[in-house]
């Protein structure tokens, strides 16, 4: 079904076309915005521009889905607040906002109607999907959240799948590694491209393939959610130092490939706008630059969190040492009193260890009785 807009004066009209020989149109007053549904027509698209790419291409079942997830996290934080626990905004505000959002940024605009038909298009598609909304969501700590906020039951079985052998090895770096750089190979140079774009659930599939692969990569690397066998930061930091290579090497393969990704896909589609073989090279080159931006982007990312772990870890060593040294300087003192059989004064380590009813007389915190057992009535 496609959604035009017609504009005329004061009215902008939606024309919804189910059918070839089936239109209705409703009119009503408002701001002419141009919106197209997914799932195409019989025209051909207009020449892509930056206002195409900022339409709205409503798909139901993708807006319900993300509707739900967005509701279902700011419900936990809700839940989470509401019996006086703080969730940081910026966590809400990654997983909402620039995860989600992300989202459906590339998958409810023009450039989900375009990526079909422009593999540039497709290319920025891509990347968001795989790799900048999962380093997002990521961010946003939804297992955490969850874990904070589901019932007993509930709770238990998140954390038996959590500490299951499956979710091990799924989350296993060097396993999602190894899906990462080989998924986009697999993808554009075998048929499974051109089968993506001929069919409709093939390509949502390989939008869900994208999202999972780009979790299963970013989350034990920049998440903070309790995963499974997550490494040090060196090892994370070299990990993402070896993932950016990849990119270059499958940018230049996109660039200097003489045949066309997704067969005749792309000369059947009949565009008198674009020449298919530039718009590969356009492609390539944004996977290319891309890819180093978010990397040399993780990289820091990492190095960042990487300080302030140090920096926790420095302060937790300071309160240790000083604890220790309190109680090495108390322990002379302490040896002495017991051996010259002194009771213990106020302020040695036995008194500071004392409940602080028994350093005030014995007050018994359930009023009926002291410490040595007599009663105060």
């Amino acid at each position: 079904m496609r959604v035009a807009t017609f504009v005329g004066g004061p009215y902008r009209s939606w024309a919804l076309r189910a059918a070839p020989d089936s239109l209705l149109s409703v009119q009503y007053p408002g701001p002419a915005v141009a919106i197209l549904a997914h799932g195409g027509g019989d025209e051909p698209l207009p020449p892509a521009q930056a206002g195409t790419l900022l339409q709205l291409d409503l798909n139901p079942l993708l807006v319900v889905s993300l509707l739900a997830v967005a509701i279902a996290y700011l419900y936990a934080v809700w839940r989470l607040e509401r019996r006086g626990d703080r969730w940081p905004v910026l966590r809400t505000a990654s997983f909402v906002v620039l995860g989600l959002g992300g989202i459906a940024s590339v998958t409810l605009t023009g450039v989900g109607t375009y990526d079909t038909t422009l593999l540039s298009v497709h290319m920025v598609q891509h990347m968001v999907l795989s790799m900048i909304a999962p380093i997002f969501l990521a961010l946003g700590a939804p297992v955490t959240l969850a874990l904070r906020t589901l019932p007993a039951g509930a709770r238990r079985v998140l954390l038996a799948v959590l500490h299951s052998r499956v979710a091990k090895i799924w989350t296993y770096p060097l396993f999602a590694y190894g899906l990462f750089v080989v998924t986009p190979f697999i993808l554009y140079f075998t048929s499974l491209y051109e089968l993506a774009m001929r069919h409709t659930w093939v390509h949502e599939l390989t939008h869900v393939h994208f999202i999972a692969v780009g979790c299963l990569f970013f989350w034990p690397l920049v998440g903070i959610d309790p995963l499974p066998g997550r490494w040090p930061y060196t090892g994370r930091a070299m990990l993402m130092f070896l993932s950016t290579p990849f990119h270059t090497v499958l940018g230049l393969t996109v660039m200097q490939s003489t045949t066309l990704l997704g067969g005749d896909w792309y000369p059947s589609l009949g565009l008198g706008w674009v020449d298919p073989f530039v718009d590969q090279r356009v492609a390539g080159g944004i996977l290319w630059a891309g890819g180093e931006v978010v990397s040399v982007t993780m990289l820091g990312v990492l190095v960042a969190q990487w300080m302030r772990h140090a920096e926790r870890e420095a302060r937790r060593e300071d309160r240790r040492l000083d604890r220790q040294e309190v109680a090495e300087t108390a322990r002379p003192a302490a040896e002495a009193t017991d051996a010259a059989g002194v009771p213990a004064e106020d302020g040695s380590p036995e008194m500071l260890a004392a409940p602080w009813w028994e350093q005030q007389g014995g007050y018994d915190p359930h009023g009926s009785r002291d410490t040595q057992g007599a009663s105060r009535r």
